[in-house]
């Protein structure tokens, strides 16, 4: 695992909360603003990228969406897709407001959840001059059918029962029933998939991240199905790069090829394996070609550091 010389804890505003991130300052002007999937907290989203884009020269803003990991608001490990996307776009205001940073310069980074949102986040912001989605969830209605045939009859609806209690308690203000992120068939969890277990050998392997809690609310069984946010592809403002995992089981290849091939500037990535192939095997294929697409488009004039004249922006960055 990387060692860590240099980053530094902040907070940024975000809806009625605040949402925490590491910040490695960069020395080219560039930015890389990531998050993980699902209920996966920045650092076993990021460290082993994060470290290498930095060795590259950009600067990292990795952060935790709210109610998870280190960020504010409750009730806690409840994902709400609006939400999330709103980090991202309170993420990428405060990344432009950096003093190593030029606002014309920064990056999207997610995967497998977090890799969809920043689909309709580029879609709809103006800023990012780039944006990398690694195997990404971008067609829940895609994916529903192939997730159910991966549970057990008696799982699906023990999971479901229990995302139907978990919303209803949630409007009368109930704390959230949780299930695990991932588990084996026949488990209750959130994700049954031949590779869902994978999950805990590729992002912490060393077992580093003791605090990271790897369960979700079970009303996310009733939403992912809804959830598609490839449809917005094809208004994407930047250059995108798509890495597709060519045996995934958790978010499936397909959907992503298609959401890649609607955007007006995309790459895809083909790399052999399943979903966290990206940080296993295929790693340093992954690592690579995501720093020569960095490199790439981020390439311009050096950044007008130390400006004079303030940027308009919604919320102030918080010290940590």
């Amino acid at each position: 695992m990387p060692a860590f010389t240099e980053r530094e804890k902040l907070r940024f505003a975000s809806g009625d909360t605040t949402c925490a991130a590491w910040h490695y300052p960069g020395t080219n002007g560039g930015c890389v603003i990531m998050a993980g999937g699902t209920a996966v907290t920045k650092e076993p989203a990021s460290d082993r990228f994060a470290q290498r884009f930095n060795d590259a020269g950009f600067a990292v803003l990795a952060f935790d969406h709210r109610r998870f990991g280190e960020s504010g608001g409750a009730p806690r490990q409840v994902v709400r897709f609006d939400e999330q996307r709103a980090d991202w776009h309170a993420a990428i205001d405060c990344a432009a407001d950096l003093p190593d940073v030029d606002p014309d310069k920064i990056a999207l980074w997610g995967f497998s959840l977090a890799g969809g949102h920043i689909l309709h986040v580029a879609a709809e912001n103006p800023r990012p001059a780039a944006a990398i989605a690694q195997s990404p969830l971008v067609d829940g209605r895609a994916l529903a059918p192939h997730a159910l045939r991966s549970m057990t009859p008696l799982a699906f609806l023990r999971l479901f029962g229990r995302g139907i209690s978990d919303a209803l308690g949630g409007l009368l203000g109930r704390p959230p029933l949780l299930v695990p992120t991932a588990g084996v068939r026949g488990a209750v969890a959130s994700l049954t998939t031949a590779d869902a277990m994978d999950g805990d050998r590729a992002l912490d392997p060393d077992h580093r991240y003791p605090d990271w809690e790897q369960t979700v609310a079970a009303r996310i069984a009733l939403q992912l199905g809804g959830y598609r946010p490839g449809r917005h592809a094809s208004r994407i403002r930047c250059p995108l790069l798509v890495v597709v995992c060519d045996q995934d089981q958790s978010t499936l290849p397909g959907p992503a090829v298609r959401a890649a091939h609607n955007a007006p500037d995309s790459e895809v990535l083909h790399l052999p394996g399943r979903h966290y192939a990206p940080f296993l095997e295929a790693h340093e294929q992954a690592v690579e070609a995501e720093i020569a697409f960095l490199e790439k488009h981020l390439r311009r004039s050096s950044p007008s550091l130390g400006r004079t004249s303030p940027r308009p922006r919604p919320g102030p960055r918080l010290p940590e």
